[in-house]
């Protein structure tokens, strides 16, 4: 009898799992499959609700380092090779097989070579973009010329030979330093298709940015004595009424902007993967905003959650 009882039992058991197994696979193979089998799982779902999303997971590593996932290469764009721009360098991503990325364009200030902005070409294309650095057609274009050409290079990188295949044109981004920064929040302000716009101790004249329609991350500088950011970063935010944010670096100058700097690298990666790739894993790096008051930002400000 008590064998009898014993085997009614595993049979009523048997036939309970089974039922559960038929009622809800997914959810049974999700429990019993190990880790790293779950993992391409996971990544292949967040790919197909995101299909711009590019590269692994980040981590606070990841955005702070030097380089991102992506290997990438470089080639010049030679004296006047497309109209609207003089000369500049492209840096992208060497892997094909992700699809395509975003493009970002990038101005240097007034009466001051590529070079100063030079190393945001590698520090974002290795996180997967297209970027172009721009050597201005002249030293002394203000804003309004600076943005005609950031424009101009993105429409250069849509007919380039070596990268026009690697670039979603729908997704195109901004940035620049100093009159550069002017020149992007402008940029911003004529093509509201942008997808994010980063202006860097940004510096304008008699210009209300109320109508701007792109994401944008404004940063500052607490010891800037040329585009001061009582008189240009701050209100330029301030008359922002998009999603945006703002920076202010502690013991800092105008010039902090044209050397390699994390806090810059990784606050403007997270915002470009966030709006150009629409890439929501980066959002922890943005919201909630990092620490005013520190040894490195003095004051953030953002319309977080996004």
């Amino acid at each position: 009898m008590h064998s009898s009882f014993k085997r009614f039992t595993r049979r009523a058991l048997i036939a309970v799992l089974a039922a559960g197994v038929l009622a809800a696979p997914a959810a049974t193979a999700a429990a019993t499959a190990p880790a790293a089998a779950q993992a391409p799982a996971q990544a292949l779902a967040r790919g197909a609700a995101n299909p711009y999303q590019r590269g692994p997971d980040p981590t606070e590593a990841s955005v702070t380092a030097p380089r991102g996932p992506f290997a990438i290469a470089s080639k010049k764009v030679t004296a006047f090779s497309h109209p609207g721009i003089r000369e500049g360098t492209i840096y992208y991503p060497t892997d094909t097989g992700q699809g395509t990325f975003g493009a970002i364009s990038v101005s240097p200030g007034f009466v001051s070579p590529e070079a100063t902005v030079a190393w945001y070409g590698p520090r974002l294309a290795s996180q997967g973009f297209v970027v172009i650095t721009l050597e201005i057609s002249t030293g002394f274009d203000l804003p309004e010329a600076r943005a005609a050409q950031l424009l101009s290079a993105l429409d250069h990188l849509k007919q380039d030979a070596t990268v026009r295949n690697r670039i979603d044109p729908s997704r195109m981004a901004v940035m620049g330093w100093s009159m550069g920064g002017g020149g992007t929040l402008r940029a911003a302000q004529q093509t509201p298709s942008l997808k994010a716009a980063v202006p860097l101790a940004p510096w304008d004249l008699g210009v209300d940015f109320g109508d701007v329609r792109v994401p944008t991350f404004v940063m500052g500088a607490d010891n800037d004595f040329i585009a001061g950011t009582g008189a240009h970063a701050e209100p330029f935010y301030e008359q922002l009424r998009v999603e945006k944010a703002y920076m202010e670096l502690e013991n800092a100058g105008h010039f902090t902007f044209t050397s390699d700097n994390t806090v810059i690298a990784r606050q403007a990666i997270s915002w470009m993967k966030r709006w150009v790739d629409n890439d929501t894993r980066y959002d922890r790096f943005l919201c909630p905003p990092p620490p005013g008051n520190s040894s490195t930002i003095q004051e953030y400000r953002s319309t977080c959650p996004y």
